[in-house]
């Protein structure tokens, strides 16, 4: 029986709190420990995995819902032998797709779920109707924080519209650029007071990757900190955090392997086509009324 694949969306309520460092390393220390990992970037409009990693990809997500690429086509190869496939930069929402783009994109992932242990995946940071999807369909949710008002404010909106209005009630916090552990506690801390109080959600403390020059210096090379300096303490709580990331129990949905996340995807993004359409017909709340 073909193992089902690990999807876990990599997000954040606000832009600079490091997602996609994170993303990355979390990626490549995932594959040094003997896991296929396929990194999707997400960031539709600002695509920028390929810039951290000094990346030149010909072809995008773009050319394979448009039926030009397919997706292995794509694929660039990144450090350790992850997969990365690079966003379609420009390209709106999943919700513009045609019936047959979304036929297309479901098979295109399917065809390499057989390869795969765990997809990553990159969103934007906020609460766009991107986020939302791309979040609602994967079965893990790790919600990137970091020492700043705005930055756990923005991360509780975001859990508490991804909660309230779609349901989703298991999280996975991470602070980064902590100067300690104890910071890292107090901040998870501070944002599951107010989620204990409020929603009804699991809010986990995943840990800390500690404020480190050594990644400054690895996105100065365009390089994976896990790669260039592997005894540095940031790229040893990645490989720690990659520990305890395949120790999550791997949900077995209904198909078991990336179709039915993709197939998810759709089925949201079709969602906000709708709401989309009857905001124009002024039959939906206010956008106030979401947070």
């Amino acid at each position: 029986m073909t193992r089902p694949v690990r999807v876990v969306a990599v997000t954040g309520g606000k832009g600079g709190v490091g997602k996609t460092n994170i993303s990355v390393n979390l990626a490549v220390a995932l594959a040094s420990q003997g896991q296929r990992v396929m990194l999707l970037d997400a960031d539709l409009g600002l695509a920028n995995i390929d810039v951290l990693l000094g990346l030149q990809p010909t072809y995008n997500l773009a050319h394979v819902i448009k039926g030009e690429r397919s997706l292995g086509e794509i694929i660039v190869p990144g450090p350790a032998g992850i997969k990365i496939v690079p966003a379609a930069s420009g390209v709106q929402a999943m919700a513009r797709l045609s019936p047959a783009e979304h036929a297309g994109l479901i098979n295109a992932f399917s065809e390499v779920s057989t390869t795969l242990d765990v997809l990553l995946i990159d969103t934007a940071a906020g609460i766009s109707d991107s986020v939302i999807s791309f979040t609602r369909a994967a079965q893990e949710v790790l919600v990137v924080v970091c020492d700043e008002p705005a930055s756990i404010t923005d991360a509780y909106a975001l859990i508490k519209v991804l909660s309230r209005d779609h349901h989703l009630q298991r999280f996975h916090l991470l602070a980064n650029m902590s100067r300690s552990i104890q910071e890292g506690r107090e901040l998870y801390d501070k944002l599951a007071k107010v989620t204990n109080q409020f929603l009804d959600v699991t809010l986990e403390f995943l840990g800390v990757v500690p404020y480190d020059d050594y990644l400054r210096r690895a996105v100065k090379k365009q390089s994976a900190v896990v790669d260039s300096y592997p005894r540095s303490k940031s790229a040893m709580a990645f490989m720690h955090l990659a520990q305890k990331a395949v120790r999550w129990p791997v949900r077995r949905e209904p198909g078991g392997h990336l179709e039915f996340f993709v197939e998810r995807l759709v089925q949201y993004s079709l969602c906000f086509a709708d709401g989309a359409s009857r905001v124009h017909a002024g039959t939906t709340h206010s956008k106030g009324d979401l947070l």
